[in-house]
């Protein structure tokens, strides 16, 4: 089997859609020796900030010391982005032997009840974790929490970044119902701690804590500038990033007596994170700058536009943007189009995609002012807002990692793995 074999394989897995059940998780994890019973998790789920918080937490336990695993979901470019080992993505070689050992856990299941692309990849994940020696894993969940492949695990806390509008169509048309949904990774006695601001989502959230007998934490913006913050300029911009910092550090903090970590650790480490394609800034040869940003759904959108406002005060950026047709495309939209004084909107390289003129109509109905272009391509969008500039690429994650292939930010192994990334049909399994 080669790199190209295995990554064939795990796109075939795509077959199988995506399901959101335990039952087939637990299984195919038992089968594989149960490698997260050798491991300690840091689980984290919410609307937006997963990823950041996560690669804010990787990079303080780094610092401290600690061989670190890192789980996340979707990859921007290359698969490997996934699953990481003190920022190391998994190689080649090992990618290819998981997929192997894989392969043959999987005969033990009927076709009618195959193991889905991101059950397979959480199991890998945890083999890999496992033979790699993690002292701790910071675990991203997928979609949802409760019935996620990822809630197999029992962690030294839960995180629950927020509860804002996304993937209703599974999760529940109300943010109460979305709660309950993310609310399903907190375990007995487990530490939780959370930054949701919503009445009705925090009640599900403190009302399951309390039955379960987790202790409980609300990190609030009111403490966005104490302990290790204080001072602090964090390298991910914005006031949604400085409230993920905080979640973040005061999570090391209560996990201070299992995991000791000094304050200035702390500080050194959140300086340090990187998180690609979240309110990143690129400087261009001709003097003009890029801004990356996977504002993918409306609360995402409205960070984006705030942040936008307030570090940039005044400047009408031209907006580059692709959206997948199962967002709130609209309301997206006309939280965006009003910042710009041109619009190119793109298609995004997945099945999915909204069609470039449905968008392009959503932003002339929000920004009648601007100039409005539906594009065939990212390539072409980009190559017509060459000469701006500031642009702003926005949207889909899908659409930020072409962004990124296109403009040499990241490197290509001539293979897509991007469309690794589709996963079709839900189905859930009560």
């Amino acid at each position: 089997m080669t790199y190209s074999d295995a990554i064939k394989f795990l796109y075939d897995l795509q077959l199988f859609g995506a399901k959101l059940g335990l039952e087939n998780t637990r299984k195919l994890a038992a089968l594989a020796g149960d490698p997260q019973q050798r491991l300690r998790f840091i689980h984290v789920a919410g609307t937006n900030g997963k990823g950041s918080t996560c690669a804010m937490l990787e990079s303080i336990y780094r610092e401290a010391g600690l061989r670190v695993g890192l789980f996340t979901s979707p990859h921007l470019v290359s698969f490997g982005e996934r699953i990481q080992v003190n920022r190391r993505m998994i190689g080649e070689a090992d990618v290819v032997r998981l997929t192997r050992e894989m392969q043959a856990l999987l005969r033990e299941f009927p076709n009618e009840a195959h193991p889905t692309f991101f059950e397979v990849v959480t199991v890998m994940a945890l083999k890999y974790f496992a033979g790699q020696g993690c002292d701790l894993v910071i675990w991203e969940t997928g979609l949802g929490g409760r019935l996620d492949a990822t809630n197999i695990v029992t962690p030294l806390a839960s995180i629950i970044t927020n509860i804002q509008f996304d993937h209703q169509q599974w999760l529940g048309d109300t943010l109460a119902q979305i709660a309950h949904e993310k609310a399903g990774i907190i375990k007995p006695g487990v530490p939780v701690l959370t930054a949701v601001d919503d009445r009705e989502a925090f009640r599900i959230l403190f009302q399951t804590a309390q039955e379960r007998r987790a202790p409980f934490w609300l990190v609030s913006e009111g403490l966005t500038d104490n302990g290790a913050l204080r001072g602090l300029e964090v390298p991910l911009a914005g006031a949604h990033q400085r409230l993920n910092a905080a979640l973040a550090a005061y999570t090391v903090k209560v996990l201070n007596g299992t995991i000791p970590v000094g304050e200035e650790t702390v500080r050194a480490g959140l300086e340090k994170v990187e998180w690609p394609g979240r309110f990143q800034v690129v400087e261009r040869a001709n003097g003009g700058r890029i801004l990356l940003d996977g504002a993918h759904n409306v609360g995402g959108a409205a960070a984006l536009r705030s942040t936008l406002e307030k570090l940039f005060p005044g400047q009408e950026p031209v907006v580059i943007t692709g959206i997948l047709r199962d967002k709130d495309c609209g309301p997206i939209c006309e939280i965006l189009a009003p910042v710009a004084r041109r619009i190119f909107t793109a298609p995004v390289s997945s099945q999915r995609t909204e069609q470039p003129e449905v968008l392009a109509a959503a932003c002339r109905s929000a920004n009648p002012e601007a100039e409005v272009e539906a594009c065939g391509s990212l390539r072409e969008a980009i190559d017509r807002a060459s000469d701006a500039p500031f642009v702003v690429i926005t949207g889909s994650l899908y659409l930020i990692g072409e962004a990124l292939e296109l403009l040499g930010l990241a490197p290509s192994r001539g293979i897509s793995e991007r469309s690794l990334n589709e996963w079709g049909t839900a189905v859930v399994q009560r």
